[in-house]
């Protein structure tokens, strides 16, 4: 794989981590982040296993991919962004469009997009 794609999905995998650590150790932070109000002990516990958990989940298929070089794990977490974004275009449809939904759903194909294109690289001899 390129070393262009192997920063991609370190950055990727950065942000991804950012997310979930912030997810599973901070919940309160992410109210704003996810538009999201907890529901006392048990949202706050949705925060931190739903959105830390998948993030985190995500993130250890990213570095697993780029340690091993088995680059399938990047289709799975580029499944689940794709899965991701698609509920957003859903809520857009469903919901009506909001300003607020763009940069996720922006951000979310892009990691999606750059999952498939580090996937498909050739393998280097």
């Amino acid at each position: 794989m390129e070393m262009t794609f192997q920063i991609l999905v370190g950055l990727a995998s950065a942000f991804l981590l950012g997310l979930g650590l912030m997810s599973m150790f901070a919940p309160r932070k992410m109210v704003g982040n996810f538009a999201v109000e907890p529901l006392g002990t048990a949202g706050l516990s949705s925060i931190r296993s739903v959105f830390g958990g998948l993030f985190l989940a995500c993130v250890g298929m990213l570095v697993f991919g780029l340690v091993s070089g088995k680059t399938l794990a990047f289709v799975a977490v580029a499944i689940v962004m794709g899965a991701v974004a698609f509920g957003r275009i859903v809520g857009i449809v469903a919901d009506g469009a909001d300003k607020a939904v763009v940069p996720p759903l922006i951000v979310e194909l892009i990691i999606a997009g750059v999952l498939v294109a580090a996937y498909l690289q050739p393998v280097a001899a």
